[in-house]
């Protein structure tokens, strides 16, 4: 199974929606929600280049994107390969 972290924040609605397409596909994660730990913003800064924006998906320690880069994925039938 893959690796996933999720960078978050409570009232986000993609962020809602990316946890129900990777629920969806039976994935688990880990979720760093920013509302509760902003010390960590910082970091998801670095390693998703300076976007700003939540969620910011991490499967296998590389980055996804957010709720439509993971959306697209699962269009185009990607999203699989990258889970198994």
């Amino acid at each position: 199974m893959a690796e996933i972290e999720i960078y978050t924040k409570t009232t986000c609605p993609y962020c809602t929606m990316a946890k129900k397409l990777l629920e969806a596909k039976g994935q688990t994660w880990t979720e760093i929600n920013l509302d509760d730990q902003p010390e960590r913003l910082e970091e998801m800064l670095e390693r998703s280049g300076g976007r700003r924006t939540v969620p910011e998906i991490f499967i296998n320690g590389e980055l996804v994107g957010g709720y439509d880069d993971l959306a697209r994925l699962q269009a185009e039938g990607r999203l699989d390969e990258l889970l198994a």
